[in-house]
């Protein structure tokens, strides 16, 4: 079990590394290591006998993470007209 999750992280970590151009890819593979932090803190929590309310708290992190990450994208492909993160550039504002 914890293999697979550190697999499940570890491809997470590999996507962001190869997905530099596009903000969208990068906003999935950020949600993909999100929802694995997820489950190994679910798993910890569950192991250790404690309450499972951080999860619930770490969920509403999550959310609100995906929502300011949707919400800057929104706003650079309406300033841009695109995703790609190249079009940024300090000399252009």
């Amino acid at each position: 079990m914890f293999i697979s999750l550190m697999l499940m992280f570890m491809g997470g970590l590999f996507g962001i590394c190869m997905s530099r151009k596009h903000l969208l890819l990068t906003l999935f593979y950020l949600e993909y290591l999100i929802l694995s932090l997820y489950f190994v803190l679910y798993f910890f929590l569950l192991w250790l006998g404690c309450e499972i309310y951080f999860v619930l708290i770490f969920l509403v992190f999550s959310v609100c993470e995906g929502a300011l990450g949707l919400g800057v994208l929104v706003s650079m492909i309406r300033g841009h007209g695109n995703d790609l993160l190249g079009s940024l550039s300090i000399l252009s504002w």
